[in-house]
C-alpha cells in the first residue's frame, strides 16, 4: 500500500513556472510506476506524464511535452514536476497516482490516487 500526498500548486502568470511534488508514505514507492494527471473545469481526467520506477524512463501527454519534467527521488519518496512556460490551458487540478500494470495513459492502471493540488495560470 502507498499513500500519495500532492503539493507545491497555486497561482502562476503565463510564461512561469510551478513545482508539484508528491509524497509517499509506505516502503513499497520503489515497487511503483508513478504518473501525473490533471483534472481541468469540465473536462475529465487526462494524463500528463510517466516515470517507470527506477526513474529511467519517461513519457509525456503531447500538450506539455518539452515544458514540463517529470523526475521522482525513491530514497526520499517523493516524485516531482516540473511545470515551465505554463499556459492558461494547464489550470486544473493535478494528482499524483501509483500503479504497477496497464497502459500508462489511462486512469485505470493507477491504484493509488493522490488528493490533488489546484493550479492556476492568468493570462
Amino acid at each position: 500500500q502507498v499513500q500519495l500526498v500532492e503539493s507545491g500548486g497555486g497561482l502562476a502568470q503565463a510564461g512561469g513556472s510551478l513545482r508539484l511534488s508528491c509524497a509517499a508514505s509506505g516502503r513499497a514507492f520503489s515497487t511503483y510506476s508513478m504518473g501525473w494527471f490533471r483534472t481541468a473545469p469540465g473536462k475529465e481526467r487526462e494524463f500528463v506524464a510517466f516515470i517507470t520506477t527506477d526513474g529511467g524512463s519517461t513519457y509525456y501527454a503531447d500538450s506539455v511535452k518539452g515544458r514540463f519534467t517529470v523526475s521522482r527521488d525513491n530514497a526520499k519518496n517523493t516524485m516531482a514536476l516540473q511545470m515551465d512556460r505554463l499556459k492558461p490551458e494547464d489550470t486544473a487540478v493535478y494528482y499524483c497516482a501509483a500503479g504497477r500494470t496497464g497502459v500508462v495513459t489511462h486512469t485505470s492502471s493507477y491504484d493509488h490516487w493522490g488528493q490533488g493540488t489546484q493550479v492556476t495560470v492568468s493570462s
